[in-house]
């Protein structure tokens, strides 16, 4: 199950990341990442209504690590969508008005759940058989966040993608009234340095991003491709829009995979060989 849930996952990651630099309009952008991430779905869910569980483990990493990556994803980007469009004109205060109305439906949500977010956040796993094995729950007490399907199911895996759904839409929300109260959208005049450029070719770059996702160097790895992407695009002020496409290039490398990974490494034995003398 595993390589094929993370095959899918890269998938999806992918085409998010491609339709994150393809020029379409904000809107245009978060509509397509939403029909993208349900088509991810509905693959996951096909392949796994004809696989079974090797173990009570292997059924609870599905339904609290691999489910919610997928529809998480659905969700904050429902949630984004849904923002740009219902957004009103007006001065600031509307706005503020119209930002705080959705900080506050998050922080009911959060309230709402407050124990089992308490839960996830410390990272406790006692309870684990409980939230995420199937036949636990009972439906009619769950409708609010039940899928209606018991055989994909479990009391506490939607509400786990709701709550990492609402968690990065939070964040984006601060950074929208940020924008906001300093009428500025560009940060980076606030840096007390220049931003530097990436001097390497664009796929070196692209294979050191991919690197960093699978390492989980990064949030333990709970970052998309996509915005990655667009982190490094910003401080190394490169484009890289036709990342998913240089992937696939180095992917299909015959003799070595990781050319720009290896050249690192045999960078930093040289360095470390001047500098020490060694």
């Amino acid at each position: 199950m595993k390589n094929i849930t993370e095959r899918f996952l890269q998938a999806l990651e992918n085409q998010l990341a491609e339709i994150s630099g393809n020029g379409e309009t904000l809107t245009g952008q978060y509509k397509a990442s939403i029909l993208i991430c349900k088509k991810a779905m509905s693959k996951l869910k096909n392949y796994m209504a004809s696989y079974a569980f090797e173990s009570t483990e292997e059924e609870i990493h599905f339904f609290k690590t691999v489910k919610p990556q997928f529809y998480s994803k659905y969700i904050y980007y429902i949630n984004i969508y849904n923002y740009h469009m219902q957004k009103p004109a007006g001065n600031e205060r509307i706005q503020t008005d119209y930002i705080h109305m959705h900080q506050h439906e998050i922080k009911t949500f959060f309230d709402h759940n407050r124990a089992f977010y308490a839960y996830y956040r410390s990272g406790m796993t006692q309870l684990d058989q409980a939230y995420y094995t199937r036949g636990g729950f009972d439906v009619h007490l769950e409708l609010e966040d039940f899928e209606e399907d018991e055989q994909y199911s479990t009391s506490h895996d939607y509400k786990l993608s709701k709550i990492i759904a609402n968690e990065r839409f939070q964040d984006y929300l601060n950074l929208e009234m940020a924008k906001l109260h300093t009428g500025i959208t560009d940060w980076k005049i606030f840096l007390p340095f220049k931003l530097p450029n990436w001097t390497a070719a664009k796929v070196d770059a692209v294979e050191l991003i991919y690197a960093l996702k699978a390492s989980g160097a990064i949030n333990n790895g709970n970052i998309d491709i996509a915005e990655l992407i667009t982190l490094w695009e910003t401080i190394f002020q490169v484009d890289l829009k036709e990342s998913y496409h240089k992937f696939t290039d180095i992917t299909n490398r015959k003799k070595e995979i990781p050319v720009f990974l290896n050249k690192l490494t045999n960078a930093l034995l040289r360095w470390i060989t001047d500098k020490m003398g060694l």
